[in-house]
């Protein structure tokens, strides 16, 4: 038995999300998944470090799996670019031990989430940014964001009613960051907001983005943040950004 770890690059843009479900085959593990299955003829299953949401994206994502074979990380990783889906790849392939868990070992996720702003609305990579044609002020959005670095129970921004685990995260660092995109002739000003912490609740990294943006467009005061986090309700932060802007940028270990 072989045990690997893989990371995977992915356009989730016509995808259900990575977590296979029993209502869907057009998730991202259940596709490598059947892709396993058909390469080494016996059932395999992988695990990731994360269940992106539908229509989120990767640049690094990690998964890890066991297989009875004889071949080595170079072939493996060349079989399943031959036949993963375009927007699906494997980027590196490695050996690794038992032991060794794509979820349960990670010790931090960055993920980026791109807006752009202005009355023009970009045509290329417009699947990976959110258009926003206002414009936001980012000093208060990064006021904001210093209330949610550390140790918080961050149930206010959990997407998912029906969670049972603890809601308690840490967050490291939120970086907001602007620059101008140039495409031919058009400028489009961009806005990277970049989260890393030890983990995320569903949903959790869009609602953050939602609440910021909420409070970039005067929405909100930037002092509602505290007041958000500690009320633990939902109700209380803004909405969910959507997926298509949110990319899982790499995972630590």
């Amino acid at each position: 038995m072989k045990h690997f770890r893989i990371t995977l690059q992915y356009d989730g843009s016509r995808y259900d999300g990575w977590q296979k479900q029993g209502n869907t085959e057009n998730t991202i593990q259940g596709r490598i998944e059947a892709l396993l299955a058909k390469l080494f003829e016996q059932q395999i299953e992988i695990q990731g470090s994360g269940r992106t949401d539908a229509g989120v994206h990767a640049l690094g994502q990690v998964a890890s799996f066991s297989v009875q074979t004889d071949i080595g990380p170079a072939k493996v990783m060349e079989r399943m670019n031959t036949f993963l889906p375009k927007d699906i790849i494997v980027t590196d392939c490695r050996l690794t031990d038992a032991r060794f868990h794509a979820r349960l070992n990670a010790k931090r996720k960055t993920y980026i989430y791109r807006v752009v702003t202005g009355n023009v609305r970009p045509v290329f990579g417009r699947q990976y940014v959110l258009w926003h044609s206002d414009t936001l002020d980012t000093d208060k959005m990064r006021k904001a964001a210093e209330c949610l670095v550390g140790e918080h129970d961050f149930k206010s921004f959990l997407g998912n009613r029906h969670y049972k685990k603890s809601t308690i995260r840490t967050i490291e660092n939120i970086t907001i960051t602007e620059e101008i995109i140039k495409a031919g002739e058009a400028e489009f000003p961009e806005i990277k907001l970049a989260f890393t912490g030890n983990g995320f609740l569903p949903n959790m990294v869009r609602i953050l983005t939602g609440t910021l943006l909420e409070i970039g467009e005067g929405v909100r005061n930037p002092e509602d943040m505290e007041s958000i986090l500690t009320g633990c309700d939902r109700a209380l932060a803004g909405s969910t950004a959507p997926a298509h802007g949110l990319t899982l940028l790499k995972v630590e270990y």
